[in-house]
Parts: structure tokens; C-alpha cells; sequence
């Protein structure tokens, strides 16, 4: 054995390394390109290294989708789901100029993505939306996503907080300098303002809760940390032990955000999610850090968050917002539209934006269930609006299922996924409304891949896109979860079939909805 001591070298282990997607964002940070979009766009995107073609752009809300080359889609930042009917007109705009590839989705964060378009149309898109007050940065990857809230905040009889000016205060300071400019992974953040659950796979969550030492005082928030859903595993967030004046949160969030940046794992991307943090310090631990990071960003004299058992206001499933409902405000209503599958095209939201402004007051808000609100309808406009051709496509009573039906966008789109979510969840609906009559709307969760952007331990039935053997051949199936609960007592959906050919599939819920959901089968015409 050579003599030379070797002990350092065989006793100190090398220093981890970063992942391939760290090492990507390390090198250079996507809001960087901002400035050179026009000159990336007029070189062409075939011309751009892996890097910034896949990882980058999405600093600024650009994505490149591999099952359509050359077409792009953009996500905007539509804080609490809020948009007026101008900025509207942009978005179905820039839709209609896309031609047959050209569409547009409402996501399940209560947010808009426009698909079909050339990286050319992204810088005077991106002007455009600047000028009429839209963002598309920091809208996917590594940063932190819409902001949610209740979509009926400041219209809703049943309000606790009124949530839009805190998530519009948290998304300024996230977005302004100094906010987080390369996360560990994406990071989802949202504020209750109203019994309803819509909040727990969350990272971040703030419900409304009494003062922990004085009942008496305005409501303020407890804060729940850890949510997230993935390939690997799926959390509902859990109680941090903390309590926040409204005021605080913005604080708050970024000082939570910043010791995400500095602590989250790099190295391995499958176990970077805010959870993984918690569980390697420790709850305490955890709690301690993020509290010191927060006193350290307001300063001194900036009152502590308190300490608080976690006990919230939020009690209930969501409501689903659909139909022609009262505000708080006398004489105005809300028109919960239903938009099968939250798919659009630009000439629905050219009409939509159109209702919002001859009927309404020019404002629209998406919800989580992927629908379309238009508010601050006067009672006397109502008979009008319900003769509009647009709500027979849009309807404001849908069918028992299609009224809660939830899909990520499928194969159509991303080449993750297993089966056309859309499409498939659209005919096995219809299908299964033709055959059945149901006591009360069923919420199902329609997801393309393990992934779970479709969300499917949130339904009460959720389905994700699988394969299966049917007659010798491999063909599209789906995984059925059932359970999944959104109440005061909310749990996750649990595994019930492995995987079930699409050509099966509204045969076996139709049984399942018979045995569980108090279904009835219709009789035969």
C-alpha cells in the first residue's frame, strides 16, 4: 500500500452536485432574455441552445410545447383570477391571429395560457400586455405561480376577507426587485377569503382565522405550508403555527420564499418541493427559520407572526359559483358560466369579453374549476343576458357532472401525457349524463399524467391518463382514485383501479356512480 496519507481523500465526501437543470439556470437566469426576445425571435426558435428553449423562456411566461414544434404557448399572472374585458380582447386577439392552431385554456390557478403562437409574436405580445396591465413573467418553472384566491372576493355574500387586494399586494412584492428570481421548484401560493377549501395543495396557504388572543379583532390568517402534488408523492399542506395580520403577508411571503431559495434542495429535483424542507429541519425547526428570515426582512420593530394552533375558518367543499347568483351588493349578480373543460377559443372570448362589458362592469373572473364569472349584472339585465346565444355553449346549469369536471390539457399538448385528457373527459361526461341522473353534482379531477397537473386526489373521482392491455394490445387507459375530499375533514383521493381501457371507461363510472353516488339510471327512450 502506497505510504502517502490518503485519509482526506477517502474520508471527505465530494461536494454534491447540481442538478442539469441547475447547473442550466446557474449559468444564466431567464428574466435576463428579456431584453433580447426580438433577437432570439428573429433568429428563429430551432437556432436556440436546449437551455433556453425549455427552461428559460418560462421566466417569461414563453413555453415551448414538444407535440407542436414551432408553436408556442403563454402564461399569464392573473392574480386572483381577475381580468376586464380589454384585456381580454387582447388575449382572444392574439388567439385569432394563430388561425386553426390557435386556442386558449383557463387553468386550475385560476389563470389563462394562449397556445398556438411563433416565437415571433412574443415581443409585441409582451409589449401589448404590458400596456394594458397583464404579465406573463415568472409564470412557469422554478418561480412562484399565479396567486389564488377566492374568485368571488368583494362580490360574495358569504366573504370573510375580501383576498384581492392581498394576493395583488404579495404578487408585487414577489415580482418587484429583490423578489425570487431562481426557486429550488415551482411554488404555489394562495389566500382564503371564504369557507370554501380550494386552498391545501398548496406550498403556501393563508386561511382566514380569529386573532389567537383577542376574538374581538379583524380576522387575520393561519398560516399552512407544504402542499404540493407529484409523480413521487402528494401532500395536503399542514398547519405552520403561525398567525398574520393581512397587512404581514406580504413580508411574510417573500421572507418564506427567500429561505426556500437559499435551503431548498438543488441536487435532487424530485425531492425539491417546499415539503421536503419541512421534513428534513423539522416542523420547529422550520417555523423558527422562516420566522427569523421574516423579522430579518421587516425589520425589528415590525410586529412577530403569532404563534396560533392552526384552527381556520375554511369548513367546506367550494362552491362552484355557477349560475345567475346575488352579490353582496343589492340589485347586482354574478353569472357563473360553465366552460366544458376551460377551453377556449378567440371568438367565445371575444364574446365573453363583449358580455362582460354590455352586461356587466367590464370584469370577468376565472375559477379554479377552470369557469367564467361575469359580475356586477344588474337585475334588470339578467333576461337579456340568459338569451345570449354564447350561454348555450357556455351553460349556467351544467349537468351534475359537467358542472365540477377538471382536466390538465392532455396529449394534445404536452408529451407527458398518456391520453387526451380533454376530449376523452368531454365524451365520457356526456356519455355518462345521457345515461344517468344524479341526486348532486360529482367533482372528478381529470389528469394525463402521474405528474397530476389535472389535480386527481381532489376528486371525488379522479382519473389519470395510464396504459393497459386490451385483447393482446397495449391501448389508453385511466387510473381511478375515489374519495378525495375538499370539506372540513379533507383528504386525498385513494387508488381503486389500476388502469381501465378508455373504451371501458363510462361503463365502469357508471356503476361506480351508481354504488357511491346515489346515481340512477335512466330509463330507456
Amino acid at each position: 500500500m502506497n505510504s502517502t496519507d490518503t485519509s482526506t481523500e477517502l474520508t471527505t465526501p465530494p461536494a454534491p452536485s447540481l442538478s442539469k437543470v441547475e447547473q442550466a439556470k446557474a449559468e444564466l437566469c431567464g428574466l435576463d432574455l428579456a431584453p433580447r426576445l426580438a433577437e432570439l425571435a428573429a433568429a428563429g426558435w430551432d437556432s436556440l441552445d436546449e437551455a433556453t428553449l425549455t427552461i428559460r423562456l418560462k421566466w417569461l411566461g414563453i413555453f415551448f410545447r414538444p407535440v407542436t414544434p414551432g408553436r408556442f404557448m403563454v402564461r399569464l399572472r392573473l392574480p386572483n383570477g381577475v381580468i376586464r374585458a380589454e384585456q381580454l380582447d387582447v388575449l382572444a386577439d392574439a388567439v385569432d391571429r394563430c388561425g386553426e392552431h390557435g386556442s386558449a385554456d383557463i387553468t386550475t390557478r385560476q389563470n389563462l395560457q394562449l397556445r398556438g403562437l411563433l416565437l415571433e409574436d412574443m415581443p409585441p405580445l409582451l409589449a401589448e400586455l404590458e400596456r394594458v396591465g397583464l404579465t406573463s413573467r415568472q409564470s412557469g418553472h422554478d418561480n412562484p405561480r399565479n396567486i389564488t384566491g377566492n374568485p368571488l372576493a368583494g362580490l360574495d355574500p358569504e366573504e370573510l376577507i375580501d383576498t384581492r387586494p392581498l394576493v395583488d399586494a404579495i404578487q408585487a412584492r414577489l415580482l418587484a426587485e429583490g423578489g425570487p428570481r431562481n426557486l429550488p421548484r415551482k411554488f404555489n401560493v394562495a389566500v382564503g377569503g371564504a369557507p370554501d377549501s380550494f386552498l391545501l395543495h398548496n406550498d403556501l396557504a393563508f386561511l382566514p382565522a380569529p386573532h389567537p388572543q383577542d376574538p374581538a379583532a379583524p380576522l387575520g390568517f393561519t398560516v399552512m405550508v407544504g402542499g404540493f402534488f407529484s409523480a413521487q408523492r402528494n401532500e395536503l399542506a399542514v398547519p405552520l403555527g403561525l398567525w398574520l395580520r393581512p397587512d404581514q403577508l406580504p413580508d411574510f411571503t417573500l421572507a418564506l420564499l427567500r429561505h426556500y431559495d437559499a435551503h431548498g434542495n438543488r441536487v435532487q429535483r424530485n425531492k425539491s418541493r417546499l415539503m421536503y424542507l419541512i421534513d428534513g429541519l423539522g416542523l420547529e425547526a422550520y417555523r423558527a427559520a422562516v420566522v427569523a428570515a421574516d423579522q430579518e426582512l421587516a425589520g425589528d420593530s415590525a410586529p412577530a407572526p403569532l404563534p396560533h394552533d392552526g384552527r381556520h375558518l375554511v369548513v367546506r367543499a367550494p362552491r362552484d359559483g355557477l349560475g345567475l347568483q346575488a352579490q353582496k351588493q343589492a340589485g347586482l349578480h354574478w353569472a357563473g358560466l360553465h366552460v366544458p373543460m376551460g377551453r377556449l377559443d378567440a371568438a367565445s372570448m371575444f364574446e365573453l369579453a363583449r358580455l362582460a362589458g354590455s352586461y356587466g362592469s367590464g370584469e370577468l373572473r376565472l375559477t379554479e374549476a377552470q369557469n367564467v364569472l361575469l359580475v356586477n349584472v344588474p337585475t334588470d339585465r339578467l333576461g337579456a343576458l340568459q338569451a345570449e346565444p354564447l350561454l348555450e355553449r357556455f351553460r349556467l346549469e351544467p349537468g351534475a357532472l359537467q358542472a365540477e369536471a377538471v382536466s390538465c390539457t392532455g396529449s394534445r399538448y404536452c408529451s407527458f401525457a398518456l391520453i387526451p385528457t380533454k376530449r376523452t373527459a368531454q365524451a365520457v361526461i356526456e356519455e355518462l349524463e345521457r345515461r344517468l341522473e344524479l341526486p348532486e353534482a360529482v367533482r372528478s379531477h381529470w389528469t394525463g399524467c402521474p405528474n397530476a397537473c389535472g389535480q386527481p386526489y381532489m376528486g371525488q373521482i379522479g382519473l389519470m391518463g395510464a396504459k393497459a392491455r386490451q385483447d393482446g394490445q397495449m391501448v389508453e387507459a385511466a387510473k381511478i382514485f375515489l374519495g378525495g375530499r375538499l370539506d372540513q375533514d379533507p383528504q386525498l383521493a385513494a387508488l381503486h383501479e389500476k388502469a381501465v381501457p378508455l373504451s371501458e371507461l363510462a361503463d365502469v363510472l357508471e356503476g361506480l356512480l351508481v354504488e357511491r353516488f346515489g346515481a340512477r339510471r335512466r330509463a330507456a327512450s
